[in-house]
């Protein structure tokens, strides 16, 4: 809801779609801290405990938001300002949440339960727009903001109700940064966490900008108005969510290297469809393609670092593949953003789909290696850790 919300809002006001990479930018770079400090902590601390704080911060972020608005005091830079605060909490949280995954279920399905994470995360954007469209209706984005932040509230007692088995207590005095450095070097001596890391920062650079560029593509080429971005949005949470439900079983009859490998191909193909959708409707079926292929990309590489991580620095691992997600899709977002200022924001969509298609033709004739590695599944079982 915040998200269309916030979209809606600094189209309407500035209709300049550098405002929306600069949100993108500010939401998604504070994870060049968070995300690795979020890493050693939840290595250290208790992971449910950090994460009812990073909700906390984000809670207190989202009010702010939904009073300066319902006061008339919102402003694209206090909307910048904001998503600074609440990007920095949540990518200090990002690693805890995943690194949970692992300890709560069986090593089979590890990719039924990243699926099924971005399953329940991604019906927001199907839930969340109808919710918003309705808000703005009666004229309000504020509405939205102070719902969003009650959903934080809701995830602070939430998990407290999560209980996993004991870990052994880390003793030593915390290095942050050596920590990092050590878990940095461990995610590349192994392949298997390497590939997948070096490949959402491509992904997300190319492709995942298209999410950023949605009210622009709604409003100004599409000519839907502010319902046009909650319909966007929609389609594209009912494609994650479809695709989050189905893949894993289609993943069990054949195997997660093609599964990924589909996903990634389908990525082209459904990038060009929706930057060449005549209206409204045939968008939305674009993005119902679009979302689900890309949400089988991220879980493909993201349970690829999940299997391959060692169990003392799976946390860190997973923050540095959170980091290359977070930093790598803001800088494709505001590049996209400057481009499609002049160049329109068609001509951008059908680029990012050409250049993603060279992308993975050039690895795989160049360095199949890519896919062998991530294809392999550790045979090793690990030793369960959690708080």
């Amino acid at each position: 809801m915040q998200s269309v919300a916030l979209g809606v809002f600094l189209t309407v006001t500035t209709h300049n779609t550098i405002w929306l990479g600069l949100l993108t930018v500010a939401a998604w770079t504070p994870s060049l801290i968070g995300s690795p400090t979020g890493g050693v902590i939840a290595d250290r601390w208790n992971r449910q405990h950090w994460i009812q704080a990073c909700n906390t911060v984000m809670a207190i972020s989202a009010s702010v938001l939904a009073i300066t608005e319902l006061t008339h005091h919102l402003t694209p830079r206090i909307a910048v300002y904001l998503a600074v605060i609440e990007g920095f909490a949540s990518s200090a949280s990002w690693a805890a949440w995943q690194s949970l995954l692992p300890d709560l279920v069986d090593r089979d399905e590890v990719l039924a339960a990243v699926s099924l994470s971005s399953a329940q995360f991604n019906l927001g954007r199907v839930i969340g727009p109808l919710f918003a469209a309705v808000a703005l209706a009666l004229g309000s984005p504020g509405i939205c903001f102070a719902l969003n932040a009650a959903s934080f509230v809701f995830v602070v007692v939430m998990f407290s109700f999560v209980r996993t088995p004991p870990r052994a207590k880390v003793t030593t005095r915390i290095r942050p940064w050596a920590e990092t450095v050590a878990g940095a070097r461990q995610a590349w001596a192994v392949r298997g966490c390497r590939y997948p890391i070096l490949g959402i920062a491509i992904v997300a650079m190319i492709v995942g900008p298209f999410m950023a560029l949605i009210p622009a593509m709604a409003i100004d080429v599409l000519h839907a108005g502010k319902s046009g971005t909650p319909w966007l949005v929609f389609g594209q949470g009912v494609g994650a969510v479809i695709g989050a439900l189905t893949l894993p079983a289609l993943a069990r009859r054949t195997s997660r290297i093609y599964v990924l490998r589909a996903s990634l191909a389908t990525l082209v193909v459904a990038e060009a469809a929706y930057g060449l959708a005549p209206d409204l409707v045939w968008a939305v079926l674009a993005l119902v393609l679009l979302g689900g292929a890309y949400v089988g990309a991220l879980t493909g590489l993201n349970t690829s670092v999940q299997l391959h991580a060692p169990r003392n620095e799976r946390s860190r691992i997973l923050a540095l593949y959170t980091l290359s997600l977070s930093l790598s899709y803001p800088i494709g977002a505001l590049v996209q953003a400057a481009v499609a200022k002049d160049w329109g924001v068609r001509h951008v969509t059908e680029t990012a789909a050409a250049l993603l298609g060279i992308v993975i033709v050039t690895v795989t004739v160049a360095h199949p290696q890519f896919w062998e590695e991530i294809a392999v599944t550790p045979i090793e079982p690990p030793i369960l850790l959690a708080d």
